[in-house]
């Protein structure tokens, strides 16, 4: 890939920077200033472009790295490559489109979600739960449920915040996907009281597993 076209992306990037995008992603712990709108819609215009997409992620800007989520080709990164993106990406957004889409539709998610469910870096171990959550929704066989409900039962309330989002988001989709686990995922959120007081917008579904499961559930049996 010629250095001008990873030029050429990276003043349109800059082209596209807003101040006050930038001030309230920083809320949130991010440091890109681009519109997302905006952004997806060069990653359309780029379309798919796996070398460009290695060299954006190179420059270590978030903004950059991020595009580089959407115009890569997933199944083209080797398993160690995307285990040291994961530990290069700084911000959450950058974290969480890593993971939701590249990481997920890659050869190597299941092997890289049984390595860093152990990590003993809590980020990294929130991305194994991620993959683990998309497990427990799409692809439950072989998955032991029960074990997954052991261990956030003895170790979500005292984990990391993302962390202790990835394990909550685990523990309310097991208990909305899988009729026979809700009882106990419901008094598993009742009992670690987590993520109880979240302030929730109006209209919005609150975090607190009990709230989620039975309004999600009640949804479904009322269609």
């Amino acid at each position: 890939m010629a250095e001008t076209a990873v030029a050429e992306v990276m003043a349109e990037l800059a082209g596209l920077e807003d101040p006050k995008a930038r001030e309230v992603n920083a809320k949130r712990g991010d440091d890109h200033g681009v519109n997302l709108g905006k952004l997806r819609a060069l990653a359309k215009r780029l379309k798919t472009q796996q070398d460009l997409a290695r060299e954006l992620w190179k420059t270590d800007d978030s903004s950059a790295r991020l595009l580089a989520t959407l115009i890569c080709r997933p199944k083209a990164f080797e398993r160690d490559e995307l285990d040291a993106m994961l530990r290069e990406a700084r911000t959450p957004k950058v974290h969480d489109w890593l993971v939701n889409y590249v990481v997920k539709k890659s050869p190597h998610s299941e092997e890289l979600r049984l390595a860093w469910l152990d990590d003993a870096d809590p980020v990294i171990a929130s991305a194994g739960w991620a993959l683990t959550t998309e497990r427990v929704m799409r692809r439950p066989d072989g998955l032991d449920l029960d074990k997954l409900l052991d261990v956030i039962e003895a170790e979500m309330k005292g984990a990391p915040e993302r962390l202790q989002w990835a394990m909550n988001d685990c523990l309310g989709n097991i208990g909305i996907k899988h009729e026979e686990h809700r009882a106990r995922a419901i008094e598993i959120g009742e009992r670690l009281e987590v993520l109880k007081d979240y302030p929730t917008p109006p209209n919005c579904t609150s975090p607190f597993v009990p709230i989620w499961i039975n309004e999600v559930v009640g949804r479904k049996k009322s269609k």
